[in-house]
């Protein structure tokens, strides 16, 4: 299931970033998928859902916006290496 929203943007937004409305309809998507996902406020594959990409194309797309595939810092992931059993 899909729902369709309807967003009242100005002419300008478009010609801002160089995009026509449907290339920043997916912009947008993107970015809002990224930054979400960036907080932890979801996971890979929903941002992937969000973004309209696969989980591997979305991973790349990270790159881009200059963010981690990964959701752990090299220190968490020490501490968890150092506390496992």
């Amino acid at each position: 299931m899909s729902v369709t929203l309807q967003m009242d943007m100005p002419e300008t937004a478009f010609s801002a970033i160089r995009k026509n409305p449907s290339e920043f309809v997916a912009e947008m998507r993107l970015a809002a998928a990224v930054k979400w996902y960036e907080i932890g406020l979801i996971s890979q594959e929903k941002a992937a859902e969000v973004a309209g990409l696969s989980r591997a194309d979305f991973i790349f797309s990270l790159a881009r916006f200059e963010v981690s595939p990964f959701q752990y810092t090299a220190d968490e992931i020490e501490r968890e290496l150092r506390n496992a059993d």
